[in-house]
């Protein structure tokens, strides 16, 4: 087997504004959103002024169907800011579809993390979007969404370098070059800022892109739950819920889950995309196939997506825990033990869920501390309780 090949130089910053135009380089699916501020802008562009060095951006040749793009894996925050420069805007707040969208917390508070409640969704696509050409975009960002930028001049366009590192893999089916390319931009971002969860997820997901529906389903986007900062998304989480059930399944009890994990979650639900994706029979939660044969697991996504519509539940729950009651037992029958739901039956057992919810919350610690892992399998041992009295 060949070895991967990987190339070095350097463009002039006017060079790599082309090719952005062009479109000769673009961003993967899964890269982050633009992170830096003012402040990293600044940094940089005085970095180019007084010759300083820059590390340089990695760019991945990925081979398709229809020929070759050239990924942006690391140097997507320096690219956009000297596009940024050229045309001279700078994206507000408002410039972006909302903040980054979050997951559900599973205490139900806010993150405490600053640079995350400060990110938009946005990235130089935004602007490509508006026009080919510095006039075209420049006519399209409006001032109550970018910010004006100081001129400079040709010379610093065609005087500045940044160098590069061109990677060819050395496998040519797109199913390597995406498991090769995420885990190459996984492995990159540990250094610099942190990945929030939805990216650094995003990149697992890729491993296999077949399987990128059954982590992240579209129906998630419309379910949430309240959180402090109401203006803030925050989606269901799905491979939560298909990581906790999937140990249920294999343990057939709710006793033990988690263990091990309690203060590292999030590593516990990569360790459960890496074994569906590897389809290995994983000691915690067993092997993906044998839930669903040949990985089909589309039909029952389907299912789950037409009970969410006919029980009305595609809205916005008051905590994780009426998430977690109005959940767990629904997954688990449609997806897990492909039983049918009797939904004629549908106001008994929102019934039933709301009274489980208040008995629940009547225990203050419960409410207080709800990821924690005893109150976690209650509520996974009550929901699964329900919902079987309502089969068919």
């Amino acid at each position: 087997m060949s070895n991967n090949r990987v190339y070095y130089g350097e463009y002039s910053l006017a060079y790599w504004i082309q090719m952005i135009l062009k479109g000769n380089i673009v961003l993967p699916e899964y890269q982050r959103t633009f992170v830096w501020n003012k402040d990293d802008y600044t940094n940089l562009i005085d970095s180019f002024k007084e010759k300083q060095f820059i590390p340089p951006v990695t760019i991945g040749a990925y081979k398709t169907t229809n020929g070759q793009d050239n990924l942006i894996i690391d140097g997507q925050q320096r690219l956009t800011s000297v596009f940024l420069a050229y045309i001279e805007r700078f994206p507000k707040k408002e410039a972006g579809t909302g903040n980054i969208e979050n997951l559900v917390n599973e205490n139900d508070d806010d993150s405490d993390d600053d640079e995350q409640e400060n990110m938009i969704e946005w990235t130089f696509k935004d602007l490509l979007a508006k026009g080919n050409n510095k006039g075209e975009i420049i006519a399209k960002c409006p001032q109550e969404k970018y910010e004006i930028l100081d001129h400079l001049d040709d010379d610093f366009f065609n005087k500045n370098f940044l160098g590069f590192a061109y990677i060819v893999p050395s496998t040519s089916t797109e199913e390597e070059q995406q498991k090769f390319f995420s885990t190459l931009f996984r492995n990159i971002n540990i250094r610099g800022k942190s990945l929030y969860v939805l990216e650094s997820r995003a990149s697992l997901y890729f491993l296999n892109h077949q399987l990128k529906e059954w982590f992240n389903p579209e129906f998630c986007k419309e379910i949430s739950s309240s959180i402090v900062d109401k203006s803030r998304k925050s989606s269901m989480d799905f491979v939560r819920y298909v990581a906790l059930l999937s140990q249920y399944k294999k343990k057939g009890s709710e006793r033990g889950i988690g263990y091990g994990y309690a203060s590292k979650m999030e590593n516990y639900y990569e360790t459960y995309i890496y074994s569906v994706v590897g389809n290995k029979d994983s000691i915690i939660f067993g092997k993906f196939s044998d839930i669903f044969t040949d990985k089909n697991y589309k039909p029952y996504l389907d299912e789950i997506d037409r009970l969410i519509t006919e029980l009305n539940y595609r809205r916005r729950f008051q905590s994780i825990i009426d998430l977690d009651l109005y959940f767990f037992g629904l997954i688990y029958f449609t997806a897990f033990e492909k039983r049918v739901l009797d939904t004629s039956r549908k106001d008994a057992l929102e019934e039933e869920l709301k009274n489980a919810i208040n008995d629940i919350k009547g225990n203050g610690l419960h409410t207080k501390s709800p990821a924690c892992l005893k109150y976690l399998r209650e509520r996974i041992f009550k929901s699964i309780e329900i919902y079987q009295k309502y089969l068919n």
